[in-house]
């Protein structure tokens, strides 16, 4: 009984390891799309709100939904001139 170790099985091991490291990749990269889409959801919904706040003197409203929130979140103050933009418009 020889207790040498054979390449074919280290070879397996290795290339389970790789397939096993790109699955989890894969699965790990969607999770942080999801968590930034989450993060520019709330601080666009907070941008509103203190548009809101401020924009009461001016009679500015803007509603706040996830879809204005995620435009605010994701362009920022231009996002926000925009949403107000096409208040005004519709």
């Amino acid at each position: 009984m020889g207790f040498g170790i054979e390449y074919n099985i280290i070879i397996a091991y290795l290339l389970g390891l790789i397939l096993l490291y790109i699955i989890g990749w894969f699965l790990v990269i969607p999770i942080k799309i999801i968590w930034r889409l989450i993060y520019n959801g709330i601080i666009g919904g907070i941008m509103l709100f203190i548009l809101n706040l401020v924009g009461s003197f001016l009679g500015i409203h803007v509603v706040i939904n996830p879809l204005t929130a995620l435009i605010a979140g994701f362009l920022g103050i231009p996002g926000v001139i925009l949403l107000i933009i096409i208040q005004k418009f519709l």
